[in-house]
């Protein structure tokens, strides 16, 4: 519980500060600009909503994790309900990644050879 309070604290400092970008659009936006390099999604985002953002991180070279938090957790820490979140600060992006599990980005798992 405690690292989940952790993250709720830094998701609404990052936001504050301006450096949080939130839902899909936004995200694959500052991902395709390069304005961030790592996104990070809650353990009940859609397998759909997944994939996109796992392609769209694969073409720009990113990583991406999953948080330990819920959507509600993410909405209660920042006023939005979503699953997709970006940290465009390496510092911030550095605290968020602690404890967070990294998925796999690789881009041949998107085409398949014919």
């Amino acid at each position: 519980m405690g690292a989940q309070n952790n993250k709720s604290g830094l998701i609404s400092i990052c936001r504050k500060a301006g450096r949080l970008k939130s839902g899909m659009d936004m995200v694959k936006g500052a991902l395709d600009s390069g304005e961030a390099k790592e996104a990070f999604v809650t353990k009940d985002l859609s397998e759909k909503s997944l994939k996109e953002v796992r392609f769209c991180c694969a073409k720009n070279e990113a990583r991406v994790f999953m948080l330990d938090m819920t959507m509600q957790q993410v909405a209660d820490a920042m006023g939005k309900r979503t699953g997709i979140l970006a940290v465009c600060d390496s510092g911030f992006a550095k605290s968020m990644r602690k404890g967070a599990e990294e998925i796999s980005t690789d881009i041949s798992e998107f085409y398949s050879e014919i």
